[in-house]
């Protein structure tokens, strides 16, 4: 028996995957635009995420030493903020920052809407998208 005629569960999943879904998976009519769009849109998230453990080591730096949290706890801390920061990924900008805005700042609706230059029931809208990205991390798509 050779290596390559044993399936593994995860490559008898991915067959059966691409076996149901090869409808719409064709290739792309433009293959180097693509492959452009998907590069640019990694490399937009890696230097997101670089800025983002940046700005978090940048927090650490002032924080006296006897407060520090442990190399253990520094580890969990950056995994959530970017766990964080891929669930906020994934709403509009406007969204993003007024969810921002309303968490992390305490600003009102009325001052959201000021600097984001929208009205307050968009604001809302904007936090109930917000609020909805943060169940489905929590709890799943509802029902």
């Amino acid at each position: 028996m050779s290596l390559s005629s044993v399936q593994t569960p995860h490559s008898e999943l991915v067959g059966a995957l691409y076996r149901d879904h090869r409808g719409w998976l064709k290739a792309p009519r433009e293959p180097r635009a693509f492959l452009a769009a998907i590069a640019k849109g990694l490399l937009f998230d890696y230097f997101r995420r670089a800025a983002l453990e940046q700005a978090y080591l940048n927090e650490l730096m002032l924080i006296p030493e006897a407060e520090l949290p442990s190399p253990e706890e520094q580890q969990l801390i950056l995994e959530d903020l970017k766990a964080i920061d891929r669930l906020l990924g994934k709403l509009s900008s406007k969204s993003r920052a007024a969810f921002l805005h309303s968490r992390i700042d305490g600003l009102t609706h009325a001052e959201i809407a000021e600097r984001l230059g929208v009205s307050v029931p968009r604001v809302r809208q904007y936090l109930a998208q917000g609020i909805r990205q943060c169940y489905i991390a929590l709890y799943g798509e509802p029902a």
